[in-house]
């Protein structure tokens, strides 16, 4: 079924950003893939292209359109070439920090952040996660305590995206301990601060080209301009608040990243032979095929109808639960059967089914994981 999000503005869109993915990102992934990071370059050379800060206001040198179409479409490019690790420290950086800065900044605040990171000068992250506490945000022990005119912070987070890049980081902190999430507030932490550590850069399963590291905060001394909102306590609502479009990013790749494995291996049962025909004409191969497609088809359109609900403001937490499960799952499903229909050859590096398959795993966790996702559409069952 034809898919109507799209209109002419995106898809000239697409193809100014199908381009730069095939100059700026083909060429140097496998190397990224090697450093466990993307060089800093990839991040200005997106600003100077016009491919970060799309929604951010013209002042700032952003694109000054609130639509998540834009958002969508560098999605479903990075994901189409297989270009999850590199690609989703842009994504992140876009879809997922960004709208905290834009919400939650004072005009000072927007003064002095936004041209950096519309630029790409700027790489921005942000940090949740702390050992040991897996989802349960409340319990984390991570403290900012006030003294005079700073904030004294001290702590550790851990499985940070653009851990190592970063130059700015939203980090969920406590500013009153006694307190579960009403202690909780946002702190816009620096590159440079004194006390603020970045341990080893994680090695992973997959998405080897995008740096993921942990955080340590000892002593560190943060300005209370750098509080994000005007008062302290409002981090857990923050939070929730933006989540739904951080688990919708992640649906939109997953969703994208199926339909790019599956059509890397349709080209690929075509050729293949066994027995002395294509792997493509056996009963087994087009069933299961024609799942595959008959699925990614149905997420794609729940995904549409999202972004969808996203612009005019209507999406719903249990709505982007929804969506992150599903085609999260989903992209397991499919780059696990994909695989199985590569035979021998699908568990070989040099066969970009691998590199999908492992890069696949993690999207039921980050995020919010599948657990968190079904307790949230539950509770909206009244349960």
């Amino acid at each position: 079924m034809k898919r109507t999000l799209y209109e002419s503005d995106h898809e000239d869109f697409r193809e100014a950003f199908r381009a730069f993915v095939e100059k700026e990102i083909v060429p140097h992934e496998a190397q990224w893939e090697r450093d466990g990071a993307v060089a800093r370059e990839l991040f200005t050379t997106a600003g100077a292209n016009g491919f970060l800060g799309i929604d951010a206001p013209e002042e700032f040198g952003g694109g000054g359109v609130q639509d998540f179409r834009f958002n969508a479409v560098i999605s479903e490019e990075l994901l189409r070439v297989g270009a999850a690790g590199s690609g989703l420290g842009l994504t992140l950086h876009n879809d997922i920090v960004l709208p905290y800065l834009l919400t939650y900044c004072t005009d000072e605040q927007k003064q002095r952040w936004l041209p950096g990171v519309v630029s790409g000068e700027t790489i921005l992250a942000i940090a949740m996660t702390e050992p040991g506490i897996g989802s349960d945000l409340a319990s984390m022990s991570t403290t900012a305590i006030r003294d005079g005119d700073h904030y004294v912070v001290n702590g550790a987070k851990t499985f940070i995206t653009n851990g190592i890049n970063a130059d700015l980081i939203v980090v969920a902190v406590k500013t009153d301990p006694s307190q579960k999430h009403k202690g909780m507030s946002l702190l816009v932490l620096e590159r440079g601060m004194e006390g603020f550590e970045r341990g080893r850069n994680l090695d992973k399963l997959g998405m080897h080209a995008q740096d993921t590291a942990e955080l340590s905060f000892t002593d560190v001394k943060v300005p209370v301009e750098n509080l994000l909102g005007t008062e302290e306590g409002k981090g857990f609502v923050q939070l929730v608040e933006k989540l739904p479009q951080e688990r919708l990013s992640i649906a939109i790749a997953g969703a994208a990243a199926a339909r790019a494995v599956l059509d890397g291996t349709l080209a690929y049962v075509k050729e293949r032979k066994a027995f002395g025909s294509p792997v493509g004409s056996f009963q087994n191969s087009k069933f299961a095929l024609a799942e595959m497609d008959t699925e990614i088809d149905l997420a794609e359109h729940y995904v549409d109808d999202c972004v969808r609900a996203l612009n005019a403001g209507e999406l719903t937490a249990v709505d982007a639960s929804k969506a992150k499960y599903w085609c999260t799952e989903l992209q397991g499903r499919v780059a696990d059967r994909c695989l199985q229909l590569h035979g021998g050859y699908g568990y070989m590096s040099e066969y970009p089914v691998s590199k999908a398959y492992a890069d696949a795993r993690i999207t039921r966790i980050y995020g919010g994981t599948t657990e968190i996702m079904k307790e949230v559409i539950g509770r909206g069952l009244g349960l």
